[in-house]
């Protein structure tokens, strides 16, 4: 859908205000928890440790106060936990999930996230860390940061918490930006060897298949010849897909009337914004719902219903609404337009 301005009559453009003010939706509900999550972390590192922050302290990049400086309480014994979204992450002694950063290198061992980044991802020290059960000790190591402090390692990789983890369990970090992911045992990416057990599928989505695919058992049906299409999600209902299979979603700072797409900058580096489609090229959805609108830097983006729309960076199979409900601003979209149901998520 293209802005409308001086073109048409009056009528007309009473008639796309109406189609594009239904901005009035109610924002509800706190992000969603992961299986499993437990005590605050908080309490269990200390009030002095300056590790943890509530969600929603942190904004943008994630820089900020909120974790104190930077400072991580010590890693203790570490573990292995099954996180139903993840797979098997090692997490520390408080239970918190360890992650690694994709511009960092295990060999040589070298961090690369300094300054606000670690202030968002708080480097693990390396003294009184322990393997246990499913851990190799020969793995654990440490490297020499950038301010002289020591950082642990796994198989070469330095280790990292999350402020946005408050309490054990949770794995809200995963695939932020596309470089941060949980670590596995074995140093490499949780989600990686948890798609590799399941044979490549889309273990735990969900999803059904799409519009005229008849019902799935957890399976999804991507059809080449469609670039976007209505997936069934047995939690969150009828929710759009893009031709990879991937959900998409809305954000409640964007606004429908004026279309405004707000997410830009390192926001636009975790929720990538969706290209324009081929309206021939849709299924299950009306097309005079299929716009798009122009982002601060000139590219054109898709949107439903006025509203523009993103992927998740999160999402790492097809058909994960990993970001569903994500700080209580971002949803999937169903086929009209509106958010998918926030208790669902």
């Amino acid at each position: 859908m293209r802005r409308v301005t001086t073109v048409g009559s009056v009528a007309a453009v009473l008639m796309l205000t109406a189609a594009c003010g239904g901005g009035g939706e109610a924002r509800g509900g706190n992000s969603v928890q992961p299986v499993g999550a437990g005590k605050a972390l908080a309490d269990a590192y200390g009030s002095g440790s300056g590790y943890g922050a509530a969600p929603g302290e942190l904004s943008g990049s994630g820089a900020g106060s909120a974790a104190g400086g930077g400072q991580a309480g010590p890693a203790g014994q570490l573990a292995v936990r099954e996180i139903a979204s993840v797979g098997s992450v090692v997490t520390d002694g408080a239970g918190a999930t360890l992650y690694r950063f994709e511009k960092d290198t295990p060999q040589p061992p070298k961090s690369n996230c300094d300054g606000d980044c670690a202030t968002a991802w708080p480097p693990v020290p390396a003294a009184d860390a322990a393997a246990s059960a499913g851990i190799d000790a020969a793995l654990l190591g440490e490297v020499t940061r950038s301010d002289g402090t020591r950082q642990l390692t796994l198989a070469g990789w330095p280790v990292y918490r999350y402020v946005k983890d408050t309490r054990a369990g949770e794995a809200n970090g995963e695939g932020v930006g596309g470089t941060w992911h949980a670590l596995a045992p074995d140093g490499k990416k949780a989600v990686d060897k948890k798609q590799q057990a399941g044979g490549g599928g889309q273990s735990g989505t969900g999803m059904g298949m799409g519009m005229g695919g008849g019902s799935g058992s957890g399976g999804y049906s991507r059809n080449p010849d469609k670039e976007l299409s209505v997936a069934v999600n047995e939690k969150l209902g009828r929710i759009l897909v893009d031709g990879q299979w991937r959900t998409l979603y809305r954000f409640d700072k964007d606004s429908a009337w004026p279309m405004k797409a707000t997410c830009v900058g390192a926001c636009a580096e975790t929720w990538k914004p969706a290209a324009p489609v081929d309206k021939s090229k849709a299924s299950g959805i009306r097309p005079e719902l299929i716009g798009t609108v122009k982002r601060p830097d000139g590219s054109e983006q898709l949107t439903i219903d006025c509203w523009p729309v993103y992927t998740f960076t999160g999402d790492t199979e097809p058909g994960q609404t990993t970001g569903h409900n994500k700080q209580g601003l971002w949803f999937a979209v169903t086929e009209t337009g509106k958010k998918a149901p926030v208790s669902a998520g």
